[in-house]
């Protein structure tokens, strides 16, 4: 028997991954909120986290944006997940997603990627062969991997940026839109500009 599938966070977020389920035709019971704003989403019932009771044929999708959040829930709650990849992709045989991930429409990942738990992997981004994405990162709209990257936990690659091959990224960092990554970046780096420029480095 199949498990039922729900989703956590009545998010802008959750209405894409929403969108992607529905493109596999996979039905969504409810989604869960600590707070919820409204009744339902996309015609979905929305939830008061606290009211509901967890079973075991249950899966969950974390709808958050925010990796760091993301992490979090995942942290503090006993879920099973599934993950999600849009009817429209392209996916290489050889690669291999985890548990809790979302893929978005028009996404290539190629022979041999390796992506982490509860990914975004947004709309027409490229993961080239052999890329390592780690837990919690987020690949934005038009972000572009060549070969062999490596991505560390919770990094956020911004829309439109671009990482050449070979390329290790720490963790939980944060490249704006449009950079273009020549050289390795430390973790809780903030990195912006074509070259791209550590601006910043955030505190752990």
């Amino acid at each position: 028997m199949e498990n039922n599938k729900y989703l956590f966070g009545a998010s802008g977020h959750a209405k894409v991954v929403l969108d992607v389920l529905f493109s596999n035709n996979i039905k969504v019971v409810s989604i869960l909120d600590d707070n919820p704003n409204f009744a339902e989403l996309s015609k979905i019932p929305v939830l008061q986290t606290n009211l509901f009771k967890i079973e075991k044929n249950q899966e969950f999708i974390i709808s958050i944006g925010d990796n760091f959040i993301r992490k979090k829930i995942v942290d503090s709650n006993n879920f099973k997940y599934y993950s999600a990849i849009h009817a429209n992709v392209t996916v290489s045989k050889f690669a291999t997603i985890d548990e809790g991930t979302v893929v978005m429409p028009q996404v290539v990942i190629n022979a041999y990627a390796k992506i982490g738990k509860h990914c975004i992997i947004n709309s027409r981004s490229v993961i080239e062969h052999d890329c390592i994405l780690r837990d919690y990162v987020h690949i934005s709209p038009n972000a572009s991997l060549a070969g062999n990257v490596i991505v560390g936990e919770g990094t956020q690659i911004g829309i439109g940026a671009s990482v050449i091959q070979g390329i290790k990224i720490g963790k939980w960092v944060t490249i704006g839109a449009g950079t273009v990554i020549i050289s390795d970046i430390p973790d809780n780096a903030v990195v912006v500009g074509n070259p791209g420029k550590i601006i910043k480095i955030n505190p752990k």
